[in-house]
């Protein structure tokens, strides 16, 4: 892990991000108020997080309900959101989405309408725009700018909540474009990471890469102690009968299965491609990016009037 932790001693990003971490630590008015909702349907959990003095939000990861089998989609899991959000008389103000999901489609745009607030992601999604539109083979009319979006994050930039500050840093492995968001003392990683028990995400989608995957995390893990993290998602380890996706980075760093400290970057990379080998493709990748790549939009309809998911064969 030599040259990990050299690159991490020298991270600007990472430091500001850990005296934001400490300050809110110290100081509860700079900690964020957060809600998890689960769907149990694509085992996601997307979140509302709002500063309690302004009453401004953002939301982060929202699901469209789609069955697969029909092609319907439904809105009941992002009305939850919408409830929560009247509820408690939030304003919204970002819809951050911290890559583009290959396990379920966005809400973001039926929010955004709902809700205003902008829609935001990685600048590196024109990565994943370019690979997946070739795949799809989406033709000249998709662009692959990232115009799709209100905001495209840069690593190390920073953002606010109301008077809560945020900071987005890039963890890529995953996908290219992975982000991970610190606001206050709590970070939204995404795929990056899972509960301690079931360890880490997997690599071997185009643009993935296990070795920049453990260096992401140890960035992330890099953090202080303290630092709430808060997952994408949870499956349930083997002898666990609930769900969760709330932890630590000192429990990250003592606990988790993968990439503990006592795990050096050649094991994890061993590790994560033989596992990796034996994974079968989310059941819903197909519909899910091609999808997200648009910022969570269908695509353009046809003469006929209605939008069709391509299933590519025989290419993934």
């Amino acid at each position: 892990m030599a040259d990990t932790d050299a690159t991490i001693a020298n991270d600007a990003a990472l430091a500001a991000a850990s005296v934001q971490v400490e300050r809110a630590s110290a100081n509860k008015e700079l900690r964020p108020s957060i809600a998890g909702f689960f769907d149990e349907a694509t085992y996601t959990v997307s979140y509302v997080v709002h500063d309690p003095a302004t009453k401004e939000a953002a939301i982060i990861d929202s699901v469209l309900d789609y069955e697969a089998a029909s092609g319907r989609t439904s809105n009941g899991s992002a009305d939850r959101i919408i409830e929560y959000v009247k509820v408690n008389d939030l304003t919204v103000t970002w819809l951050i989405e911290t890559h583009a999901h290959a396990d379920h489609i966005s809400a973001a745009p039926y929010l955004q309408e709902k809700l205003g607030g902008k829609l935001a992601i990685g600048k590196d999604i024109v990565r994943v725009q370019e690979v997946f539109g070739k795949l799809f083979n989406a033709g000249t009319d998709f662009e692959r700018d990232g115009s799709q979006f209100d905001h495209l994050f840069t690593d190390g930039e920073t953002f606010r909540i109301g008077t809560i500050e945020g900071i987005a840093l890039h963890v890529p492995g995953h996908t290219p474009a992975d982000m991970a968001f610190l606001i206050g003392d709590a970070a939204f990683v995404g795929d990056t990471i899972f509960m301690p028990d079931f360890g880490t995400a997997r690599a071997d989608f185009p643009g993935g890469d296990a070795r920049q995957l453990f260096r992401s995390i140890r960035r992330l893990l890099s953090l202080p102690a303290a630092t709430r993290l808060f997952l994408c998602h949870d499956y349930k380890a083997p002898g666990r009968d609930d769900y969760a996706w709330e932890t630590t980075v000192g429990q990250q760093r003592n606990e988790n299965v993968h990439v503990n400290d006592k795990i050096t970057e050649d094991e994890f990379v061993e590790m994560r491609t033989s596992r990796d080998s034996t994974l079968a493709m989310p059941k819903l990748i197909m519909p899910s990016v091609q999808v997200n790549i648009r910022g969570g939009r269908l695509p353009e309809p046809e003469a006929n009037g209605v939008s069709y998911i391509k299933i590519p064969v025989n290419a993934l």
